[in-house]
């Protein structure tokens, strides 16, 4: 499974940015999927899960109300919509695939994307 995450750029606080990841795999809805974000000096942390029919949707809890996860299989493709963005939100943001679990943690998870920065600036 490759993943291929883009959208990301600087932003204004409280402007919205759309995150897309795209996988090259036949059976994208075989997987569940998920967004995780890395900012400086901190360790990568969870942002949001969506299983694999879209029925199980988790968020952190600095992003919700905010942040909105959303996949096309028919796209192979991933979405993260982040309204109301705050610095605090800077950070390089990562694409995750699990094939049997929601992915709620960086552990386990094998397969990921190359990260796309973004910078919200005050």
């Amino acid at each position: 499974v490759q993943l291929q995450a883009s959208g990301g750029g600087l932003v204004q606080a409280g402007a919205s940015l759309r995150l897309s990841c795209a996988a090259s795999v036949r059976t994208f809805s075989h997987y569940n999927m998920g967004w995780f974000r890395q900012a400086p000096g901190k360790e990568r942390e969870f942002v949001a899960a969506i299983s694999w029919a879209g029925i199980n949707i988790d968020y952190v809890d600095s992003v919700k109300g905010r942040f909105t996860i959303s996949r096309d299989n028919a796209k192979n493709t991933v979405f993260l919509q982040m309204n109301s963005l705050k610095p605090e939100d800077t950070a390089v943001y990562y694409c995750a695939a699990d094939r049997y679990n929601l992915p709620r943690s960086t552990q386990g998870i094998v397969y990921w994307g190359q990260g796309t920065l973004v910078t919200v600036s005050s």
